[in-house]
């Protein structure tokens, strides 16, 4: 009676023993992921590029200063229409934009003081005056030099004219290039944008996959799961091998999970960045896939991207208004010369007005001003110099961005045809696993990893992917041809 008591508490812990050898040997797999998130591959093999672009994507390019109405129902979202809403909406740009309108506001302060300044004015007042404070004599029968009170009447033009002021015309020339420099900062914003969207767009697209992924291997998992149970219930495989199977199924069902919760996440953050409520539903229409981009010739690639990239205009802009903030500040030594007159009416009353006017010319010459202009001088000259020197560190970058970008498209041009032939091999992997199964030839172990290996190279063939989409369009940045080529680069026509 005591043997058959222990034999039924062994028989009650026996389920037990096995879950938890099932979870050891599961956890034991070599490159087994997480269960609660989507396999991911060494994060040594990222590329650079993709790097930059998360840097990139923080700030005030994160976010959007408008946002659209929610709309019902599902919005169809293509690559080319998610840029656009960015280009409209993006926080980033907007912000750029306003330091134009800043810009031109200082070009209009200063050629107002070239420009004519014609002010008008009226009066009517009644004076009382000392004749004799302004040296009149007291004219005979007047035994008070005090007169008055009496009425004036004084309309009149004035008009304030700048004839020649080279610090002034210098100023005006510095403002022109600093408006011309922020109209460049625009276009590089522009080009950021499309940056910044087109990498969460690729990122919302991977995490879709991921999804995907995740579901066919949930679907596998169960087929194998009922396979297992039929050849348990045939007495061809042991118990452990159900729990096994029950196991990775369930394992299979959190990935889903995680990664359905990822890619509601990612369709937040992108229509973060293009002015979409976080709440509108999005159905993302382009998968971006693969395309070899056409060999490109890194010396013309150099010669565009110094003709074209905004980033680099505007830093040779910002170089010619130090120069000419340099000028401004010598010519201050120089005369120059104004012309003021006045046109308008005076007398006591309506009927007695008179024309009048006024009009001079003056020169004014600077002698000593206290070493202003000197300081002025030393000041411009760093600018400038600081402005050739950031130009010069720019022009190296701006190569070294290209050649960059150039080879993580190389790089990862390699990578997607490597992880499609690991897919290929992880799936008759898959299949010669299944088959053993079914031959009962080989337990659910050996599917499992076979799945599990599948899952990895699915996930770095959907890395390799987006590395590859990210990094043409890197080197679409570094070109300074993002906003009129992105459609090229990601493979369309």
């Amino acid at each position: 009676m005591k043997e058959k008591t222990c034999s039924s508490k062994t028989r009650a812990v026996l389920p037990v023993l096995l879950a938890l050898i099932a979870i050891s040997a599961h956890a034991q797999l070599p490159g087994q992921p997480a269960a609660s998130a989507s396999p991911t591959p060494d994060q040594s093999t990222a590329q650079p590029s993709a790097f930059s672009v998360q840097q990139q994507s923080s700030g005030v390019f994160s976010g959007s200063a408008k946002i659209d109405q929610l709309q019902p129902g599902v919005i169809k979202l293509p690559i080319l229409d998610a840029i656009n809403r960015g280009l409209q909406h993006n926080l980033g740009l907007l912000l750029s934009q306003e330091q134009t309108q800043a810009a031109r506001a200082q070009y209009r302060r200063s050629l107002s003081n070239l420009l004519p300044n014609l002010t008008a004015r009226a009066t009517d007042s009644v004076q009382q005056i000392n004749l004799a404070a302004f040296g009149i004599p007291l004219p005979a029968g007047l035994s008070s030099p005090v007169v008055g009170p009496f009425n004036v009447i004084d309309a009149r033009a004035a008009l304030s004219q700048t004839v020649l002021d080279f610090s002034a015309m210098n100023r005006l020339r510095q403002s022109s290039e600093s408006e011309r420099t922020a109209r460049f900062t625009v276009q590089d914003a522009r080009e950021l944008v499309v940056l910044v969207v087109g990498n969460q767009y690729l990122l919302t697209v991977a995490a879709a996959s991921r999804l995907d992924t995740a579901k066919v291997q949930l679907t596998t998992a169960q087929t194998i799961l009922r396979q297992t149970q039929d050849q348990r219930n045939a007495g061809v495989v042991a118990g452990i091998d159900v729990l096994r199977a029950q196991v990775e199924m369930q394992t299979q069902q959190q990935r889903v999970l995680a990664a359905q919760n990822q890619f509601e996440q990612q369709k937040m953050v992108l229509a973060r960045i293009i002015g979409m409520p976080a709440g509108q539903q999005i159905e993302l229409t382009d998968t971006v896939p693969y395309a070899q981009l056409p060999e490109i010739n890194m010396e013309e690639s150099l010669a565009r991207a110094y003709q074209h990239r905004p980033e680099y205009l505007a830093a040779e802009s910002r170089v010619k208004a130090s120069e000419l903030a340099l000028k401004a500040a010598k010519d201050e030594r120089l005369p120059s010369v104004q012309l003021n007159g006045d046109f308008g009416g005076l007398g006591q009353n309506p009927s007695t007005i008179e024309n009048t006017y006024s009009l001079a010319a003056g020169v004014r010459i600077p002698i000593f001003q206290g070493g202003r202009v000197k300081a002025d001088v030393q000041q411009a000259e760093t600018d400038l110099r600081q402005s050739q020197f950031q130009l010069q560190d720019l022009h190296n970058r701006v190569e070294l961005e290209v050649r960059s970008a150039l080879l993580d498209v190389k790089t990862s041009n390699d990578q997607v045809n490597v992880a499609r032939q690991s897919i290929g091999l992880a799936n008759e992997q898959l299949k010669q696993a299944q088959d053993r199964l079914s031959a009962g030839v080989a337990g659910t172990l050996e599917v499992v990893q076979a799945q599990d290996a599948v899952a990895i190279s699915n996930e770095t063939y959907i890395q390799a992917l987006y590395q590859n989409n990210v990094a043409k369009l890197t080197l679409a940045r570094a070109l300074g041809v993002a906003e009129e080529q992105t459609k090229a680069f990601l493979g369309g026509k």
